[in-house]
């Protein structure tokens, strides 16, 4: 059976950082912690400090997580990724200053909280 087809198709990105009004698409990923079972998305500034991830976004997302209550960032081993590529930010300064840019996966390893039966 022969398929006619009706033209070209326009693609239309709906993610485009103009879309996101100033803000960009940041996604944040617990690796190993299969409670919260994918990485969430959230629209950030590009300003604001990365230490936010930890003050505001991780215990809003992560509070479910059975290992949350001993995730302590003073105390435990956290590894940063920042699209694949390990690094250290620095807290203080912005997303933008520490490399985390529009559709950026920031994945936090934590080798000795190894989430539920160490799935």
């Amino acid at each position: 059976m022969a398929i006619q087809s009706i033209g070209e198709y326009p693609i239309i990105m709906k993610d485009k950082v103009e879309n996101f009004h100033g803000n960009q698409l940041v996604y944040l990923y617990w690796y190993g912690h299969r409670v919260v079972s994918s990485p969430r998305a959230f629209p950030l500034p590009p300003e604001m400090p990365f230490g936010a991830i930890v003050s505001d976004l991780i215990p809003i997302t992560y509070k479910i997580e059975p290992d949350f209550k001993d995730l302590d960032f003073d105390k435990t081993e956290v590894i940063w990724e920042i699209d694949g590529k390990v690094v250290v930010p620095d807290f203080s300064k912005s997303l933008k200053e520490n490399g985390v840019g529009h559709k950026s996966l920031v994945k936090f390893i934590t080798p000795s909280l190894t989430g539920k039966v160490g799935a």
